[in-house]
């Protein structure tokens, strides 16, 4: 019970961040967890077709922060992740999955059908590569929130700025579209209350 009261507080204190404390840096190795956590996140047939690009560095914080229509909280924050979601990630899963079939999370016949059927799924349906690469991209984004929030640290989720341009000067390749971008740092100053939500009964229906 515990934990899940722990949960429920985290969710429900975690708010948008848009001013960072430039001066307070976040390390090497909370980088690589927070994305090791964010891949805990579902993806279907255990896809993981996403990719995250960590902007540290006094001259990539520049250049995306122009990427990003001169939004300030780009240069603010210790790290901005560029969350990507891979288009031809389904080209990779037989690779991709042999590491759970070798613990016995799968049985090798399971991942054979999986890698098939996807294969057939993806291969001439551009639509859906792009939803697929959506939908666990946004999954994986929020999960690194949550887990930047129980580090005791602030985020943001940020959708203004110019994609195309961010896969060319990023040099990301096409097969990787940009979903969104997270700051993550130390807040500068108080932040304002979560916002509220609407009520749970405009939104939630039963059959």
């Amino acid at each position: 019970m515990k934990s899940q009261q722990t949960f429920q507080s985290l969710i429900e204190s975690r708010v948008t961040t848009g001013h960072f404390d430039a001066n307070r840096a976040v390390s090497h190795e909370a980088v690589r967890q927070l994305v090791r956590l964010a891949t805990k996140a579902p993806s279907a047939f255990n896809l993981q077709n996403w990719r995250f690009v960590a902007v540290r560095s006094s001259e990539a914080k520049e250049l995306l922060c122009e990427l990003a229509y001169g939004q300030a909280q780009v240069k603010e924050a210790a790290v901005t992740f560029i969350v990507c979601g891979q288009l031809d990630g389904y080209r990779d899963l037989p690779e991709t999955l042999q590491p759970s079939v070798e613990v016995g999370a799968i049985p090798a016949s399971l991942g054979a059908k999986w890698s098939s059927m996807v294969a057939e799924l993806h291969q001439d349906n551009p639509q859906l590569r792009r939803d697929e690469a959506f939908r666990s991209a946004s999954l994986a984004a929020m999960i690194l929130m949550l887990a930047a929030q129980d580090q005791g640290l602030a985020s943001g989720a940020m959708s203004g700025f110019d994609p195309e341009a961010v896969v060319s000067r990023f040099e990301l390749g096409e097969q990787f579209v940009p979903v969104m971008l997270v700051t993550v740092g130390h807040p500068a100053g108080s932040r304002r209350p979560q916002k509220v939500r609407k009520p749970v009964g405009e939104i939630l229906e039963f059959r």
